[in-house]
């Protein structure tokens, strides 16, 4: 990757600034583009002198993709959402990354999610399927990356239960049983900087990307609780209230959000994954408490006695 060109489409998001970082320590040269690039900044002491550009760009406006996309050598999208028309972010935003991407003859990784379907029950999972499809259509040399929930320092999975563990006594649980194989930010970042590195080998393939291990929401809040050294008492909702709240106004949790948790997202049997693109899965437990750490009674001075002990 030293000295090529990558654009970022959604760079200075979540998932982007590993991606930023993965390939600024690689020597290529990045492009962040997105909405509001200053909210990109942040990223910009992380390259030498000239490796990082910024650039403004709309993904339902093609003129300012192909803006954003010329002259580079590769292309990442991470453009998504869970709220308002998932069909002009997630289908027709993806065509038009795809088709910029290809006119331009750029690698293209494309950042779905596993569980995609056009067929599916959610709009999320039927808007993400539609958009894969249609970066097949325009650019079938594309790789596309489905990974699992996501965490890392700066998630709004992982932390977000963090929270609600430490300030509340008891905390309700919405689909106990529902699996999740949660997958490290800094792997999906690596399994990205591969694929665009290597575009003859990893070009046209889908990859499924998941941790090293398989957790119920259940499991999932016992072990935050455990790293926070919390012990409120997890409730486990009843499946016809956990509907009932989702379909209210105002609450945490989405309708369409409800049904998504109906499915578990897990990496497929026989799909191809981490290991196919040369990366080692990080347990949660590896990394989680250099951050979850801030959410014990004492935060950092509470690690002392349980070092002791």
């Amino acid at each position: 990757m030293d000295n090529k060109l990558v654009t970022l489409i959604g760079g200075g998001g979540f998932l982007g600034r590993y991606i930023a970082q993965a390939l600024l320590a690689a020597g290529a040269r990045v492009r962040i583009a997105q909405r509001d690039p200053r909210q990109a900044f942040f990223l910009k002491p992380q390259g030498g002198l000239g490796q990082t550009q910024f650039v403004a760009v709309d993904v339902t406006r093609p003129d300012t993709i192909a803006n954003a996309v010329h002259g580079a050598d590769g292309v990442v999208n991470l453009v998504g959402t869970f709220a308002g028309n998932l069909h002009r972010i997630h289908v027709d935003g993806a065509r038009h990354v795809a088709e910029a991407a290809a006119q331009a003859g750029a690698a293209l990784v494309h950042v779905s999610a596993v569980g995609a379907n056009a067929d599916g029950d959610s709009a999320y999972a039927r808007s993400k399927g539609a958009g894969e499809d249609a970066v097949r259509a325009a650019c079938p040399a594309a790789t596309i990356l489905r990974p699992s929930t996501v965490f890392g320092r700066e998630d709004q999975f992982i932390n977000r239960f963090a929270a609600m563990i430490a300030g509340l006594p008891v905390v309700p649980v919405l689909r106990a049983g529902a699996r999740f194989q949660p997958v490290f930010v800094g792997d999906v970042a690596r399994a990205a900087v591969t694929a665009l590195a290597d575009p003859e080998t990893f070009g046209g393939r889908t990859f499924e990307l998941g941790g090293p291990e398989v957790l119920t929401m259940l499991q999932l809040h016992q072990r935050i609780a455990f790293h926070t050294g919390r012990s409120p008492r997890l409730v486990a909702l009843p499946d016809a209230l956990g509907s009932l709240l989702a379909a209210l106004p105002g609450t945490p949790i989405t309708a369409d959000q409800w049904k998504m948790l109906g499915h578990d997202s897990v990496v497929g049997a026989g799909a191809e994954g981490l290991a196919a693109l040369g990366v080692a899965a990080t347990p949660l437990d590896a990394v989680a408490p250099e951050w979850l750490v801030r959410y014990r009674k004492a935060g950092r001075f509470g690690m002392i006695g349980r070092a002791a002990g």
